[in-house]
């Protein structure tokens, strides 16, 4: 027999749960209204309005960070709770509209939005004008079942059950500089030779670093005098001769500016998947976004 709920005993507004939930998981109210697409002091008076609806205490300040009081902490779990349901409601309604006009959110890359992405989503928009693309530019893993995003463009091939993913392709990086830059070196005819070169680093944890010292180059932490995590910012930084970058070759290829280095050596390889959850590839407009870029990625 299903449990009759007290629904008079719930008083308290969910939007003011909301803010009080995303503000203890980011753990400032700056940070929140990032992550909700509001106004600090809007979430700030969603927060005092709640603790004032319950009563209580939610957050003390430590500098210019918030932490749970011991009434907070209490309420975390059954909040983040609501919000998992809340999320839930929103991804199984949104898979149930058959509406062709809406929005779809796709998040990708830097790299995969700023120079791949763009003329995918113009001959879309031609194809199909009542769909509008939120882009979502992240290098690390949107969460799709929190609804990040709808559709992601990724790498790596998801574990999660809820999760349909399709394998587009097997994309090849290769290393890149332009012809003048490497008419500085004395000679680049196998990876022993650039034991001299700069190389534009993309992480901070040595990655690339080891990647080509297994690829037989020579090369040291001084052989990347510049770092960054953008490849936008890396490949600029290539394109305009100040070292040597690795990008997926659909990109270094067309770019007029630059050329392969060693380009008799074999690319390194890394599989491209499109993304979405279960729920939400039930929606028509979707489905039509996510053939789209099966295709055209592909």
């Amino acid at each position: 027999m299903q449990k009759c709920m007290n629904w008079s005993a719930i008083t308290f507004d969910w939007n003011r749960a909301r803010a009080f939930l995303v503000t203890a998981e980011e753990g400032s109210l700056s940070a929140a209204a990032r992550k909700l697409g509001l106004a600090q002091p809007t979430v700030g008076r969603q927060v005092e309005a709640f603790q004032e609806e319950l009563g209580l205490v939610l957050f003390e300040r430590a500098g210019r960070s918030l932490t749970l009081t011991p009434a907070g902490q209490a309420l975390l779990d059954p909040v983040r709770a609501m919000g998992e349901a809340a999320v839930d409601l929103s991804r199984v309604a949104y898979g149930q509209d058959d509406s062709l006009e809406g929005n779809v959110t796709i998040t990708a890359s830097d790299a995969y939005a700023g120079l791949l992405l763009p003329p995918i989503l113009e001959d879309l928009q031609a194809q199909e004008p009542g769909i509008s693309v939120s882009i979502v530019v992240s290098n690390s893993a949107a969460d799709l079942l929190r609804r990040e995003a709808d559709i992601a463009i990724r790498n790596f091939q998801p574990t999660e059950p809820d999760l349909i993913a399709k394998k587009l392709r097997t994309a090849k990086a290769r290393i890149y500089a332009t012809p003048g830059y490497m008419a500085t070196l004395d000679t680049h005819t196998k990876p022993g030779d650039l034991g001299q070169a700069r190389f534009i680093g993309l992480d901070e944890t040595g990655l690339m670093l080891d990647v080509l010292r297994q690829l037989g180059f020579p090369i040291t932490d001084r052989n990347f005098p510049l770092r960054t995590e953008n490849f936008l910012v890396m490949w600029e930084m290539v394109k305009r001769g100040m070292g040597i970058g690795i990008i997926d070759d659909r990109i270094g290829d067309a770019e007029p500016r630059v050329a392969r280095v060693l380009p008799e050596m074999p690319p390194l390889e890394f599989p491209v998947y499109l993304v979405a959850h279960r729920d939400i590839y039930r929606n028509k407009r979707l489905r039509i976004v996510f053939d789209f870029l099966s295709e055209a990625l592909r």
